[in-house]
């Protein structure tokens, strides 16, 4: 007998106990009737929360009944269509045609589902609401064709579940692709990834200028957003684990000369008590006091002043949370402005998303204890509670200042306006630099005197506090000189080779799982011209890009990041702990070297590389495609008389299979397909994940749920012992233009891929990310049991 089945028996008999004693007095009957219902309801009512909101009048007192009463509803469903994706017109047109005409007149549990409806302020209508809860749509039979599409589509990051007011700080950004992005407090990544889109939002440039740097200070959210990350296959992206309080200062090489990095976008989504989220974070109704905010407060102050010194003068900084106190909001803002000294500015973005409701920023408050004692000043506050409640939590009592923050800019959403949860919005605009950082600094005067090829962008370095505080003596002795002297000779020689490790632990403590190098292929390097002569290769691809994980043995994959994240990499090995970047574009097949080339094409970066391919291209018809992408490895003579042409006298080994639209046949699939393929002897094949093939067939017309749901009945029947399942299964499947193989398996080299989560957090894989790390580190990476207060 195994443990599992000697721990399942010993529950039972601990339940036929409990039940045995529970025929006994009114008590015990109570605990029977509370075991077998399962954890009790909890109740949407907290007094001081009440107490606490009505006496700071955030909401205007004729709406605090409709406002609790939003408040004790679940949260609908919403959904977020990917903009920069080529077919993201084609998953409109899906949605809107097929998946929500089908919800129409239906009724679950004898609630009657409301057609889904577009969110009035975004964009293109690339955002969806419905009265559907997560709980009912992941449950509900009704709902599975809807559910299994969701789940399916977001894998392929064609959607994104993600709540409406969480898309609201990267629209207020105003990201163009040129800009450089820092993401502060970016797990578990829903807002990252409409980062990346709008970095994306010309499809014809695989390389945009701009960058994102995404941060989280938990090592192991930060695979999540990695997960999040590659569904969008970005060169883009760079995943990084720091403290976003005391984030460092990054440099780039300029023509030579070494620039602080400033960046001319930045999201601060700081940490916060959450009370917004109450409609889907139950838990905060019974646990919810004063005292989360009071000690959140100078952690959100203080991630916020670390922005504002790194954004670059004219960028813009929007600060947000997912609570609706104002200790966390506007307290945060006025102090902030307060001593910039004019500096910053609150920009007024009330037009910039027409038909959002909200409410503007408040002036005066008061903060409250947790036992419901009052203070409307600092004066106020006696001696032993000055370590829980600070300064900078009060209004600003000077009504000159006051008024010229314009605090009235800052935006509330309410929960009970457009059926959302709670959030706060700030956008703040740099007009010039930090009183506190407007003289250069000891140790950038120093270090520019010590190396004459050094310059600091004027006027200001803004390195931050920590650097200044931590700076070394100015009479240092002969072993510190020493000793930076070897680093500093080690650090340039690692540039030199273009390996790019993780800080050595001397300079910072390294939390989590220590990551393997980032090793850029050299000029020289032997690896490249076969690829080259292979795929003949555009002159202008940027082999510099191309990335391994490994300094040793064989080169397994290749990754490719931007030429501007290449910079960041080569010149901070030191100062940042990077967790993830690039994406694969090649993988090694021994099987190719007889044909001329051992690296084949990745499918998840063929978008990347398919501008700079000009050989080994087969543009396929629609027929073709459905083949592809429903037979696991079809003979050559399944396909049209056109492609077995171009095939014919082609050398074997890996190809790209390109199907472009004819517009003369509007009811086919109106947008472009790339695809990685491998020509065999007497075969062709598609190398491209489950979901993905999901995805074209759902486009294309094929019908792929009920094989999908077949197909999984016949897995847990199989558990099951039931020999007779294949043939059974085999006989029921249908499509709609063409018979789905009974088995649609992703290529061996792309992993499956895990069900998705019903939360914001996922589930991530057993390699997590687009640059792998080594099997001995990844078999231990557990990321369960993890939750955020973050919208």
């Amino acid at each position: 007998m195994g443990r599992r089945q000697r721990n399942r028996q010993r529950q039972q008999q601990q339940q036929q106990r409990r039940r045995e004693r529970g025929g006994g007095g009114d008590g015990q009957g109570q605990e029977q009737a509370g075991w077998e219902g399962g954890y009790p309801e909890i109740v949407k009512e907290n007094a001081l929360f009440e107490r606490y909101y009505r006496e700071l009048r955030i909401v205007p007192e004729d709406e605090w009944e409709p406002f609790m009463a939003a408040l004790r509803e679940p949260l609908p469903a919403t959904l977020r269509i990917t903009g920069y994706k080529s077919h993201a017109k084609e998953i409109l047109h899906c949605l809107k045609n097929k998946y929500f005409k089908e919800l129409q007149d239906l009724i679950v549990d004898g609630q009657k589902i409301e057609v889904p409806q577009p969110l009035k302020w975004y964009p293109e209508e690339l955002a969806w609401h419905t009265n559907l809860s997560r709980k009912i749509l992941r449950k509900s039979p009704q709902l599975e064709k809807f559910h299994q599409f969701l789940v399916s589509e977001t894998e392929c990051g064609n959607v994104s579940r993600q709540e409406a007011v969480s898309m609201i700080p990267p629209l207020l950004l105003n990201v163009n692709p040129h800009h450089k992005i820092l993401d502060m407090c970016a797990a578990p990544g829903s807002k990252t990834a409409q980062l990346i889109e709008m970095l994306h939002a010309d499809m014809n440039v695989p390389f945009p200028e701009g960058f994102v740097i995404a941060n989280d200070v938990d090592n192991k959210r930060c695979y999540l957003l990695v997960h999040q990350a590659k569904r969008l296959n970005s060169p883009c992206i760079m995943v990084v684990n720091h403290d976003a309080s005391s984030i460092p200062t990054l440099q780039i090489d300029n023509s030579g000369r070494k620039e602080v990095l400033f960046y001319d976008r930045i999201l601060c989504d700081v940490p916060c008590s959450g009370d917004g989220t109450m409609r889907k974070n139950i838990d905060v109704w019974k646990k919810w006091t004063t005292q989360n905010s009071l000690q959140l407060h100078g952690l959100q102050l203080r991630i916020a002043t670390r922005g504002v010194e790194q954004l670059a003068e004219g960028g813009r900084m929007v600060y947000s949370t997912c609570s609706l106190n104002p200790v966390e909001n506007e307290a945060v803002i006025a102090s902030l402005l307060e001593k910039s000294e004019g500096a910053l500015e609150l920009a007024d973005v009330s037009s910039e998303l027409p038909g959002l409701k909200w409410m503007p920023g408040i002036t005066q408050w008061k903060v409250m204890l947790k036992d419901g004692q009052w203070f409307e000043a600092w004066k106020d506050v006696p001696s032993n509670r000055q370590t829980q409640i600070r300064p900078t939590m009060f209004p600003i009592k000077d009504e000159e200042k006051l008024k010229a923050m314009n605090l009235e800019h800052c935006i509330r959403i309410l929960p009970h306006h457009q059926n959302t949860g709670g959030f706060f919005v700030a956008v703040l605009i740099k007009k010039s630099p930090m009183p506190w950082n407007k003289r250069q600094s000891k140790l950038q005067r120093r270090l520019s005197q010590r190396t004459g090829d050094v310059s600091v962008s004027a006027p200001a370095t803004e390195d931050g506090s920590v650097e200044i505080v931590e700076e070394p003596p100015d009479a240092e002795d002969e072993e510190s000189k020493e000793t930076q002297h070897l680093l500093n000779v080690e650090s340039e020689q690692s540039k030199k080779d273009g390996v790019c490790g993780p800080p050595p632990s001397k300079k910072m403590k390294l939390f989590g799982f220590k990551e393997d190098p980032f090793v850029f292929l050299s000029e020289d390097d032997p690896l490249f011209p076969p690829i080259q002569k292979f795929y003949a290769l555009d002159p202008s691809f940027p082999k510099m890009n191309l990335l391994t994980r490994t300094q040793e043995g064989k080169k397994r994959q290749l990754y490719m990041v931007s030429k501007e994240l290449r910079n960041v990499l080569l010149n901070n090995s030191e100062r940042m702990k990077v967790i993830n970047t690039g994406i694969k574009v090649w993988s090694r097949n021994s099987d190719g070297e007889q044909f001329g080339c051992a690296f084949r094409l990745a499918q998840e970066g063929i978008y990347t590389l398919y501008p700079f391919i000009n050989a080994r291209i087969i543009n396929v018809c629609i027929e073709d495609v459905k083949v592809l992408l429903t037979q696991e490895n079809p003979f050559l003579s399944k396909f049209s008389s056109e492609t077995h042409k171009r095939v014919k006298d082609l050398a074997m080994g890996s190809i790209v299979l390109k199907y472009e639209p004819d517009p003369s046949k509007p009811d086919t699939l109106q947008c472009p397909i790339v695809l990685c393929g491998w020509h065999g002897k007497t075969s062709l094949r598609a190398f491209v994940p489950k979901n993905e093939r999901l995805h074209y067939l759902r486009m294309m017309g094929v019908e792929v749920f009920k094989a999908k749901r077949k197909e999984e009945n016949f897995e847990s029947k199989t558990e099951e012992g039931d020999q007779d399942s294949t043939k059974h299964m085999e006989e029921e499947m249908d499509m709609e233009h063409n018979e789905l193989a009974t088995k649609m398996e992703a290529e061996v080299d792309e992993e499956p891929i895990h069900e998705l989560m019903e939360s914001s957090v996922i589930e991530p894989e057993n390699k997590m990310g687009n640059v792998q790390p080594s099997s001995e580190n990844a078999e231990n990476r557990d990321i369960a049991d993890l939750s955020s207060v973050k919208a």
